[in-house]
């Protein structure tokens, strides 16, 4: 079997899949619950002066029949006192000391306040520390959360406080609602953090009921903007989690979090530079046994692939991303409709001629391809000289397999965009156009 232990700032966790702080990670009986599940770890839900919480809290958006692709929340971190989670944090790694215990802490921004809390919590046997500069409603609104995760200065400032106390790992968990977040995790690192997670949730208003006019979560027919998080953040979070992974200067571990539901989104993470995996939204929707799938199709997948490590998957992926410049614009695909499996739906059709390049006819299928009392129907074609290789007719299809994406340019030499600079600075009087043409013809 595939080793899926993963070692994270220098500490050894059972595997890489942890409960992200929040709701699911409230209490020890939670916390506990999860360990005996298969979690390797857990971040405590945020620690800091007890808030009082409203009701309600959540709302979210559905597509279809899939209910809670995207969760909005406006609940703020731990409304139980500092004493009574640092107590539970020292009885669960007592009890469970294999498995990983990250403490989240938040407070107000003194050192002094700092340095107290870091000491009191060290204390417990947590394993790590996450600072949480990202939480983008309640808290930040009193100088905490992303108003200090969206200031480089104070990220740097508040984390170095920190590192000066703190005998074990910092993580800084990073707001993605900035310009730049590689710029943040770079200040992070600046201020002595030994890794970063991210990313925490996004700003947000999910919704409003129609016949009340109350935007959504509501209390009392009012509401505040929220942290957005679920599936519909996983794109966006994997961007973030490559672009402070390919940062030059950064350089120290990441924990991945955004929209991570099953073992496939957390294979995504891994190979885009995420050595740990946190989620909460689908431990919220489906309860922890859903660890049990990610262990198996991890296991399973590693297996597959050849892979001793689950460590042997973390950034993996990193070097394929590249800046728009450098892709080769001499790479073509075309599409090719399989006519057996068309069912002339004309999806393709629709799409192409409204929303993309005009590269598909729908053509009458000839009466002799007709089965025996089938219907007639329209078979698309595709106008191979005009047609882009966008992908949309490829995508929109209903049908598996019907439409693939093939390549027709196995014998141009590549060229990006930055090439063709330098090429055009050499030839000015040349178009675009003809500087590929003559790439092409002469192999430069």
């Amino acid at each position: 079997m595939p080793d899926l232990s993963i070692d994270f700032c220098g500490v050894r966790s059972p595997n890489p899949f942890w409960l992200a702080s929040g709701p699911p990670s409230n209490t020890a009986y939670q916390v506990m619950r999860a360990f005996d599940a298969g979690w390797g770890g857990a971040v405590w839900k945020t620690i800091g002066e007890p808030i009082v919480n409203t009701a309600s809290r959540y709302g979210s958006i559905d597509y279809k029949h899939e209910r809670m692709i995207g969760l909005n929340n406006i609940e703020l971190i731990s409304d139980r006192s500092v004493e009574t989670n640092l107590r539970e944090i020292a009885e669960v790694k007592k009890r469970y000391p294999r498995n990983t215990v990250i403490a989240s802490l938040m407070m107000e921004s003194k050192r002094e306040t700092w340095h107290d809390i870091v000491k009191r919590t060290q204390d417990t046997g947590a394993d790590l520390f996450e600072l949480n500069f990202g939480c983008p409603h309640g808290m930040s609104e009193r100088g905490m959360g992303a108003a200090v995760g969206q200031v480089p200065e104070y990220t740097t400032l508040i984390t170095s406080w920190v590192a000066e106390v703190a005998r074990i790992p910092v993580i800084v968990k990073l707001t993605p609602n900035v310009t730049d977040i590689a710029q943040m995790a770079w200040a992070a690192r600046q201020g002595g953090a030994n890794a970063v997670s991210l990313v925490n949730t996004f700003n947000s208003l999910v919704g409003v009921d129609l016949d009340s006019f109350a935007p959504r979560p509501s209390v009392g027919g009012y509401a505040s903007h929220g942290g957005y998080c679920g599936p519909a953040v996983k794109p966006i979070a994997l961007h973030m989690v490559s672009s402070v992974a390919r940062h030059p200067e950064v350089g120290i571990p990441i924990s991945g979090i955004g929209g991570i539901a099953n073992w496939q989104d957390a294979v995504e993470f891994m190979l885009l530079g995420a050595t740990s995996i946190q989620v909460c939204t689908a431990a919220m929707h489906y309860g922890f046994r859903i660890v049990e799938d990610m262990i198996d199709g991890l296991n399973q997948y590693l297996d597959e692939k050849g892979f001793a490590s689950a460590m042997d998957l973390v950034g993996k992926s990193v070097g394929r991303i590249r800046d728009w410049g450098d892709l080769d614009l001499n790479y073509k695909i075309v599409a090719r409709i399989d006519k057996e499996k068309c069912i002339g739906c004309n999806l393709c059709y629709i799409a192409c001629e409204d929303g993309a390049h005009q590269c598909i006819t729908a053509a009458p299928r000839p009466s002799g391809d007709l089965r025996a009392g089938a219907i007639p129907k329209h078979v698309p074609q595709i106008m191979e000289d005009e047609c882009v290789g966008c992908n949309l007719c490829a995508l929109v299809c209903p049908v598996p397999g019907c439409i693939s994406m093939e390549r027709i340019d196995s014998q141009r030499p590549a060229i990006s965009w930055r090439q063709l600079q330098e090429m055009r600075g050499r030839s000015p009087q040349c178009s675009a156009e003809e500087l590929l043409g003559r790439r092409t013809a002469v192999g430069e």
